[in-house]
Order: C-alpha cells, then sequence, then structure tokens
C-alpha cells in the first residue's frame, strides 16, 4: 500500500489530465512548468510505474495513468461536494423560517437592501403557517403571524426562547382606487364585496363593532393568506380588511387606497414576532439581522441585552385596539 502521497502531486496530475498539458497545468495551478513536472514526477516514483508518455512537450497517459486518472477524479469531486456542504454553514449563514404573507410582501421586497446592508449575510428563508419548534439546527429564527396560544407561550419559555414584537400595524379597508369614490362612510361598505382573509387576527366583524355597525353575512371572496386578499383587492374584485404594513408597496405605488382613512376607526394590533432561541451572545448573522430588521420597522431594539434577558420576559401580546381618528 502507498503511504505519505503528497496532495500537491495529486493536484498536479489531476490538472495535467484535465488541461493536457503541463503548461497549462502549472498556469491553472499557479506554479511553474517545472514544479508540475517535478510533482508529477515524484509521484510516479512513489506509486513505480509511469504515469504519463512524454515526447518532447506533448504528454499523454499511460495506461496505468488512465486507471489512476478515473479514481482521482472521483475522489476530487467527492472531496469538492463535502467542502460545500461544510461551507454552507458558513458563521454567516442565517436560516429563517417566516410567516408567508410578511415574507411576501414586506421581507421579500427588501432583500436587495437587506444583503446590501448587511455584508457576508447569506440567507435561507423558507415559509409555512406551521411555528417552528426549534427542536433540530433547521432554523435559526421565525418570524411568525400571532402568536397562537398560552401553551405555546410555555413551550418557548421552557426552551429559553426570545420573543420579540414587530411593531404595531394597522389593519384597514383597502381597495383599488376605482371603488374609491364609493366609499364615503363606513356604512358604504354594506354595499361592496367584502374579502375575506380567514388567517388574520382581525377580521370584518371586529372592525364593523369598533365602527358602532353590524357586520355583514359573509358572501365574497375568502383567502387564506393576506397577500392573495390584496392582490385580490388591487385588481378590483373588492375591499380587503388587511394591515398596512403588509400593503405597503402596493399603497405607495397607488394600486391600494385607504378610503375611510380619516373618517373610520381602525384596528391597531400587534401581528408578527420574531422568535429565535436565547443565547448568552447572538451570533453574528442573528446581530445583523435584528439590527436591520428594528431599523426598517422603527424598533428601539438593544441588541447588547437581548443576550442578558431570560424567558420569564415572554409576555402575552396585548388585545387589538381600535386606533383614533386623532391618533393618525
Amino acid at each position: 500500500m502507498v503511504r505519505n502521497l503528497h496532495l500537491s502531486a495529486l493536484r498536479a496530475f489531476e490538472a495535467a489530465t484535465r488541461t493536457g498539458s503541463f503548461r497549462q497545468a502549472a498556469d491553472d495551478l499557479g506554479l511553474t512548468p517545472s514544479a508540475v513536472s517535478h510533482a508529477i514526477r515524484s509521484l510516479e516514483l512513489d506509486l513505480g510505474t509511469a504515469l504519463f508518455e512524454r515526447d518532447g512537450r506533448n504528454v499523454r497517459l499511460t495506461p496505468e495513468g488512465e486507471t489512476l486518472m478515473r479514481h482521482v477524479e472521483r475522489g476530487f469531486g467527492k472531496l469538492h461536494l463535502g467542502l460545500g456542504s461544510v461551507a454552507a454553514k458558513k458563521p454567516d449563514l442565517l436560516k429563517l423560517h417566516c410567516a408567508p404573507s410578511f415574507a411576501a410582501q414586506w421581507l421579500v421586497p427588501r432583500l436587495r437592501k437587506l444583503l446590501a446592508e448587511c455584508s457576508g449575510l447569506e440567507l435561507r428563508l423558507a415559509t409555512g403557517t406551521d411555528y417552528t419548534r426549534f427542536l433540530a439546527d433547521e432554523y435559526d429564527a421565525d418570524i411568525v403571524y400571532g402568536l397562537p396560544s398560552t401553551d405555546y407561550y410555555g413551550i418557548l419559555k421552557q426552551q429559553g426562547m426570545m420573543v420579540l414584537p414587530l411593531g404595531t400595524e394597522v389593519v384597514t379597508p383597502l381597495c383599488a382606487p376605482s371603488l374609491s369614490p364609493l366609499i364615503r362612510c363606513p356604512g358604504d361598505l354594506m354595499n361592496q364585496t367584502l374579502i375575506e382573509s380567514d388567517n388574520k387576527k382581525v377580521r370584518w366583524p371586529a372592525w364593523f363593532a369598533a365602527n358602532g355597525l353590524a357586520a355583514p353575512i359573509p358572501s365574497g371572496l375568502r383567502f387564506d393568506r393576506s397577500f392573495m386578499s390584496l392582490s385580490a383587492a388591487a385588481d378590483e374584485i373588492g375591499v380587503a380588511l388587511e394591515s398596512t404594513l403588509l400593503a405597503e408597496r402596493e399603497i405607495a405605488s397607488g394600486r391600494l387606497v385607504r378610503p375611510l382613512q380619516g373618517v373610520s376607526e381602525d384596528i391597531a394590533y400587534t401581528g408578527h414576532w420574531l422568535v429565535f432561541p436565547r443565547a448568552t451572545r447572538l451570533a453574528r448573522p442573528m446581530a445583523m439581522f435584528i439590527s436591520w430588521l428594528a431599523s426598517e420597522l422603527g424598533l428601539d431594539i438593544n441588541l447588547a441585552t437581548l443576550g442578558e434577558a431570560t424567558s420569564d420576559q415572554i409576555a402575552p401580546p396585548a388585545p387589538p385596539a381600535t386606533s383614533s381618528r386623532a391618533d393618525r
């Protein structure tokens, strides 16, 4: 059995077989042709067999060289795969799970800015309405929509999780500009197609109650994702009751408007939360992401104190509150 073969000699052999020339192999490896020739000659001496037939500057593999080439190619291929799998776990990788509508409507449109401002950050993003339990190393953090129950708080406490509220959202009727002239007061919505978002914590009955009216019997479209409700509203299908945070782009572009802004009572609540395992010191990608998130959402988050906080600081969210016209 051959022992103590130098990897540099095998690299020179692989490059020479791949390029078909000692000179081109030298260029590929950043060496001189004589260094490549010397490395391959040493390999041949160690193996006790010729690997190349030399004819002036031309070289071609011997049968033994052909056999070795097949094994070396497979070996280097497996080595590259192994290095790639380890490199994928580099320190600046952030594995994030996120509520689908928050990802589609708010986060993904800001990805270019996120990656530009957080140098070196690599993001893996997955979406779903399930809540990450952090039982394995599949995710570093989860942006969830609404914390579902007091039982879940108990699990978070037991696991030592941190839960950060991602600001207050305003829920209000939204429609295409063409429908806006038909909606002058809350009662005018009775004559419109009301788009239902089945998974929202704040729905039409709560909004009508805040405005002193009984909600009509649902008879319009129903969706289980906010981004679909917003898209349907922008296409003039009806009026959606949605978060202005999620509708930010559509409102800014004029595809959606707030027909009752300054006229109706809207509902403000904390809709989204960042959940992640508590640590004495935040990992660099997590710290970068939280700092960027806080800046984008206008939140006051002190990174220095996050590692010192305890799971006892986790508290259920306050119930939704109506926002008065004077507050807007």
